[in-house]
C-alpha cells in the first residue's frame, strides 16, 4: 500500500479521522497538519487500516489517544486544593452561562 493511500481503512476509521481533523482546525491548526495529526491518532488507536470483514472483524479498539487527556487532567485537578477546584468550577459555570446567552 503506497504512502497516503487510505483504501485499507474502514468507513468508520475515515469518519473518525475527519472528525478529529475538524476539531484541530477549529483550534486554528492548518488543514494539512490537522489531517496528518488525525490519521496519526487513528493509527495509534486502531493499529493502521483494517478492511471490514477481515481478520480484525469484531475486534474493538482501545482508544489510547483519547484516554491520555483525561488522565492528565485528573492528575492536575487532584493536586489542587478543594477551594481552588471550587473556584474554578464556579468560573466555568459562569462562562458556560454567558456563552449560552450569546448564542
Amino acid at each position: 500500500m503506497p504512502r497516503g493511500d487510505k483504501s485499507k481503512y474502514t468507513d468508520k476509521q475515515k469518519r473518525k479521522a475527519q472528525h478529529i481533523a475538524e476539531s484541530y482546525e477549529k483550534k486554528g491548526i492548518p488543514e494539512d497538519e490537522a489531517e496528518s495529526r488525525a490519521w496519526a491518532t487513528v493509527n495509534k488507536d486502531d493499529g493502521g487500516g483494517k478492511m471490514p470483514g477481515g481478520s480484525g472483524r469484531g475486534k474493538k479498539t482501545d482508544h489510547p489517544a483519547s484516554k491520555e487527556g483525561g488522565k492528565k487532567g485528573g492528575e492536575v485537578a487532584a493536586s489542587r486544593r478543594a477551594s481552588e477546584r471550587s473556584a474554578s468550577a464556579k468560573k466555568a459555570a459562569q462562562t458556560r452561562k454567558r456563552n449560552k446567552e450569546t448564542k
